[in-house]
């Protein structure tokens, strides 16, 4: 019995440890403008097949996400924030995404912009 509760216990041990060694963070520069863009682009990776978390700083517009090296890529990443409108890094907006964005998301330069109305 004793050997029996000691080998599941080393297994469960083990999986654990597999299951903390399959998680990567990455910090990711964004075009996003205030919440509405931090609830979009959170949103487009929560479904995103390995991305196990994400959180935006509207502040300095940094996605941190949490995810499963085997199952997604920094690159995959990056290419799932820009098909929602925002920049990723070095990687451009999705100019037919941006073009749907609410104005107050647009960039700053861009003659469409409009900051929220308080």
């Amino acid at each position: 019995m004793k050997t029996t509760i000691l080998t599941l216990a080393v297994f469960f041990i083990g999986l654990l440890a597999m299951n903390a060694q399959d998680k990567k963070e990455i910090q990711i520069k964004t075009s996003a403008q205030c919440g509405m863009c931090k609830d979009r682009i959170e949103k487009a990776l929560s479904y995103e097949k390995g991305v196990i978390s994400s959180n935006l700083d509207v502040k300095t517009k940094v996605a941190t996400v949490v995810y499963n090296p085997n199952k997604t890529t920094p690159d995959k990443i990056r290419l799932a924030i820009s098909k929602v409108g925002y920049q990723a890094d070095d990687l451009k907006a999705d100019p037919f995404a941006y073009e749907e964005l609410p104005p107050c998301c647009k960039l700053p330069d861009d003659p469409n912009h409009m900051e929220h109305q308080h």
